[in-house]
């Protein structure tokens, strides 16, 4: 074997770097390589971004982050004292049951009661998850072979298309255009070949353009995943912020045969750290599901499901303080930062960003976005990492106090004159 026609690239490691000599055959120079998996992805683009900010504010620069969807307030006081109370416990640091405590279920199914209006059996028609985001992987594992094809919106959600290029599945994008309220176009859908499509992950209320869904959009999601046989996903995080007409896809009759619904309590309830998720669907499905997610994690921390479960009963006060009055406020501003970069928006939008277009003088949202990190000192995310459908925008987030908000904005301002 000739050493000199060896690939050495960025993603190989000499395994005498590693404290080998040679190989188990005896050839020296032999080269470790990354699973042909990862070719098809990339470092998650906030993954990347950050350590640049972190460099930035590392040299004192004080860069503002208008970027990243994590709040920062805390969740309810009876939430933290639950977990607080339960963590002091003896008997709660072992092992838990891959389908969570029975407890946290029926605290799941009757908030989907309460809020939805929908009846799931706690026993087997719900899976508490490690984040909704988990749960991408964990459906992707239970349901695509490879070549299966998935239809992912653009612009969408980034780790749709990641999970599907890391299970080797073939990703089929469908576009979203504002003219129709970023809704599927159902009759570019079905001149698309289907045949082979499995999967459709749909995500509303919208991220990234806040628009919401229709009882109607849900009724001809669920007859078109019935005609050809595709499983209809709905990532339904956002329902809670700014928003209140809550709907899941789950409303619609028949809906459990055909759709997955992922939900979490990262924006919701303010616990992105605290990684609670769940799924709901027909018990086949949640079988299935469970048979992958066994056999990846080891459960969730037993205080941090008891003090779920009291945050699931937060009252509809503490809900409108923190997710419509808070954020209609810091929302106020964020308005003001795109009108000061000349863009323009839909004030319906809803969750827990801004999407605006930006103006004609920019060629797309990475030069706007950069402008606005190098001259102003802030961290905005531009579109164009949602798909090319999301060139022309920017998101802002409004997980930032209006104190930050308004030094972001006044920051803006002086780079726009």
């Amino acid at each position: 074997m000739n050493n000199d026609n060896i690939k050495n690239d960025s993603n190989s490691i000499p395994l005498q770097g590693l404290g080998v000599t040679s190989s188990p055959l005896g050839v020296e120079g032999r080269v470790i390589q990354p699973a042909e998996r990862l070719n098809s992805i990339s470092e998650y683009y906030f993954s990347t971004k950050l350590k640049e900010v972190a460099e930035m504010n590392a040299k004192g620069m004080n860069v503002i982050s208008l970027g990243i969807g994590s709040p920062d307030l805390p969740p309810s006081k009876e939430t933290i004292e639950a977990l607080s109370q339960s963590a002091a416990q003896d008997n709660v640091h072992g092992y838990q049951p891959y389908v969570g405590i029975p407890e946290l279920r029926q605290a799941f199914a009757d908030w989907y009661k309460k809020w939805f209006s929908v009846e799931l059996n706690p026993a087997n028609e719900i899976q508490p998850l490690i984040g909704s985001k988990e749960g991408i992987l964990h459906i992707s594992l239970a349901f695509l072979n490879p070549g299966d094809g998935v239809l992912v919106p653009n612009p969408g959600y980034p780790t749709y298309s990641s999970v599907s290029n890391l299970v080797q599945a073939k990703v089929l994008t469908y576009d979203l255009d504002e003219n129709q309220n970023w809704q599927p176009d159902f009759e570019a859908l079905e001149k698309m070949d289907l045949s082979n499509v499995k999967l459709m992950w749909v995500n509303y209320p919208n991220m990234p353009t806040g628009a919401s869904a229709t009882p109607e959009l849900f009724e001809k999601l669920v007859a078109f995943g019935k005609k050809h046989g595709i499983i209809i996903c709905n990532d339904n995080p956002y329902s809670f912020i700014l928003n209140e007409n809550r709907l899941s896809i789950l409303q619609v009759k028949g809906a459990k045969d055909i759709c997955i619904e992922l939900n979490s309590m990262s924006k919701s309830h303010n616990m992105p750290g605290w990684r609670m998720g769940m799924l709901a669907s027909n018990a086949q499905f949640v079988e299935w599901i469970l048979k992958v997610k066994s056999n990846i994690d080891s459960g969730q921390f037993k205080p941090m499901q008891i003090a779920s479960i009291v945050a699931l009963n937060n009252s509809e006060e503490w809900h409108k303080k923190m997710n419509i009055e808070i954020y209609q406020s810091r929302r106020s501003i964020a308005e003001e930062i795109l009108k000061t970069l000349d863009c323009t928006f839909d004030k319906k939008q809803v969750g827990l960003f801004l999407w605006g277009k930006i103006s004609e003088k920019y060629k797309d949202s990475g030069e706007l976005a950069d402008k606005v990190l190098y001259d102003a000192k802030v961290f905005i995310t531009p579109g164009f990492i949602f798909g090319n459908k999301g060139n022309q925008y920017i998101r802002l987030s409004l997980c930032a106090n209006e104190k930050m908000l308004t030094e972001a904005l006044n920051r803006i301002r002086k780079i726009v004159k």
